[in-house]
């Protein structure tokens, strides 16, 4: 194609925005959780261990259905969000934060919970012997030394939600401008035999998933080694 339509740009922006929204609200969310996967010794750990990586398994649309089933205006839950806050998530951008955040879960929460681990037992016992907080070991000892796993994280909770599709599908649909993101405008544009554009988002996708990698494999090649 020789120039890109409105569409094209506001279809990227769209994903990326949902992208950025999605992962800064999964490092919020990662950290603690990782953290505390790392750290827990219950008998119940391995329950929510499963919980959380059962996105990698489960099929997008199987998730996307449920997920669907659980906002809609005829649910209960949907119904309490928009009688109580007026929200709603069906066919919505908030919608779609919420699926992706559930969806891109395990691609945050795992590079960190690996990251705490690897770390020598006594950088915390250490810590709480000089008498830091759980909050200043935290911040001020761990996750400086994780530095590359939080990275890690980052990036491939980014990218997984640039890339996904049955979720985004099921709960967003395909509204221009409001739920249409690359991989839903792939598929369609394909569906109205329109292969020179779908190819421009392809494109877009592929570049931007091996710049992805090589950040990671770049980032991990220069990881210091703890002693």
């Amino acid at each position: 194609m020789d120039y890109f339509p409105d569409a094209f740009w506001q279809t990227l922006g769209l994903t990326v925005r949902l992208a950025a929204t999605t992962t800064i609200i999964l490092l919020v969310v990662g950290i603690p959780l990782g953290w505390y996967l790392a750290s827990a010794r219950h008998r119940l750990k391995p329950v929510f261990e499963a919980l959380v990586s059962m996105p990698l398994v489960l099929p997008p649309t199987v998730l996307g259905f449920y997920l669907l089933l659980a906002f809609s205006a005829e649910s209960s839950f949907g119904s309490w969000l928009n009688s109580t806050f007026n929200i709603q998530l069906v066919f919505t951008f908030s919608g779609l934060v919420v699926g992706s955040i559930i969806y891109s879960l395990p691609f945050m929460v795992q590079p960190i919970q690996s990251g705490f681990e690897s770390l020598p037992a006594h950088l915390a016992e250490a810590s709480y012997t000089l008498g830091k907080s759980r909050w200043t070991t935290l911040t001020r000892i761990l996750l400086p030394n994780i530095r590359a796993s939080v990275l890690s994280g980052l990036v491939l909770s980014f990218a997984h939600t640039i890339g996904e599709f049955g979720v985004v599908l099921m709960i967003g649909g395909n509204i221009p401008g409001k739920t249409r993101v690359a991989s839903i405008a792939i598929y369609d544009e394909v569906e109205g035999l329109n292969y020179g554009l779908a190819g421009e988002y392809a494109g877009v996708l592929v570049i931007f998933s091996f710049l992805i990698l090589l950040v990671i494999y770049s980032v991990n090649a220069r990881k210091p080694r703890l002693l």
